[in-house]
């Protein structure tokens, strides 16, 4: 999980406690960073359909649970169960506005409230007519919430998180159980939506009549295969971080370990290991006869303190990226003027990890004065190219 705010300082002198400098002039950060992405592209999905498989949970879920919602209330719970990724928009407001809403107030547990409550409130305004069958309005209030929590723990499943109980805490939760878009949970979601509707016009060709609301019963086996499936990566990610844990890494026991899943194969992971020195970052396989070699890694060293890094870490835009970032890594570049620093989210690939694709760029003087700061759109990033 990340860890909250309060935690930001002890974060960054860790990212700093190192015994190896590492500066680049930028041509050769890139050139670095293109490395690593090539050598360890691990087969990650990032079309942005996140939204898709949100929708396509929320109808499974309103098939199984009240399949005699009508067709409006329908709408309404779709409209529940994705609202919340509306957050994503502040990308067009830049990266500092991306950093503030992304995964922040709108996935929340106060926010499904809201937006289940109005999501319903046109239905207490609506009126019946005389022959019209009047809807009771907690039903529907009942099934905008269940979809609106259903995309929250779905949400936390994945590796960027969410802020669960925003504005209580800003702690970010994250189970790294699921990638952002699971190809399994699409397959199972496309199924208990598809196979009912083949059987349907099966059944009416033959004559036959339908027993209960049509897909309910493939909806509710979905959702259980789901939640077996959910069980099943939850094992398989305990094994692949005690894996990761048992190891050392260029003679040093980890500080601090992740897994990462992919999206088509449960058994496949990416590891990130923190030591004392330096980031490792590596492929895996999860099984009974798999393994994996530590020092296949590919490893970025930390750069040494001084007076340039401390200054950095105490600016604004590095306290709010360190809120995000996982595994938050320094670049350091000798200028005419001093230093230009570069904080960005470990692996350099982040975006398709764990959706940050904003850095920290801090200039300061040879004394470690700070001259500027800002959050850009890292370079590495889709986001950045498409400005």
């Amino acid at each position: 999980m990340l860890r909250p705010g309060s935690a930001i300082t002890a974060k960054f002198v860790n990212l700093l406690s190192n015994s190896s400098q590492d500066t680049a002039v930028p041509e050769k950060i890139w050139t670095d960073n293109a490395q690593r992405i090539t050598k360890n592209s691990f087969h990650e999905i990032t079309l942005p359909v996140d939204l898709l498989t949100h929708a396509l949970a929320s109808y499974t879920l309103k098939r199984a649970a009240f399949p005699r919602l009508t067709r409006s209330v329908t709408i309404a719970v779709l409209v529940a169960g994705t609202v919340a990724d509306i957050d994503s928009l502040g990308k067009f407001a830049g990266p500092s506005a991306f950093l503030t809403f992304y995964r922040t107030y709108c996935h929340s547990l106060p926010a499904a409230l809201l937006f289940s409550l109005l999501v319903t409130f046109p239905f207490l305004l609506r009126r019946s007519g005389p022959t019209e069958k009047r809807i009771s309005s907690l039903p529907i209030f009942i099934a905008a919430l269940a979809a609106s929590i259903l995309h929250l723990l779905m949400d936390l499943c994945q590796s960027t998180g969410v802020e669960l109980f925003w504005p209580i805490s800003t702690r970010r939760f994250a189970l790294d159980w699921v990638a952002p878009l699971d190809l399994w949970i699409l397959g199972i979601l496309l199924a208990a939506i598809l196979l009912p509707a083949l059987s349907g016009l099966v059944t009416e060709e033959i004559g036959a009549k339908s027993k209960g609301p049509r897909g309910k019963v493939g909806a509710s086996l979905a959702l259980a295969t789901m939640i077996l499936y959910f069980v099943l990566r939850f094992v398989i990610h305990g094994n692949a971080l005690a894996a990761v844990e048992s190891r050392t890494y260029r003679g040093e026991s980890p500080r601090k370990a992740a897994a990462f899943p992919e999206s088509a194969s449960p058994f496949r992971w990416h590891g990130i290991v923190e030591t004392e020195s330096a980031l490792h970052d590596f492929e895996m396989e999860v099984g009974p006869a798999a393994s994996f070699e530590p020092d296949s890694a590919v490893t970025s060293y930390k750069p040494e303190p001084s007076p340039a890094l401390d200054a950095a870490r105490d600016t604004a835009v590095a306290r709010r990226f360190l809120q995000v970032a996982r595994f938050p890594k320094a670049t350091v570049e000798k200028t005419p003027e001093g230093f230009h620093i570069i904080l960005r989210a470990f692996p350099y690939s982040g975006d398709s990890i764990s959706g940050l694709t904003v850095h920290a760029i801090i200039n300061t003087d040879s004394s470690g004065n700070v001259l500027s700061q800002e959050l850009a759109w890292d370079p590495l990033s889709k986001e950045y190219w498409r400005k």
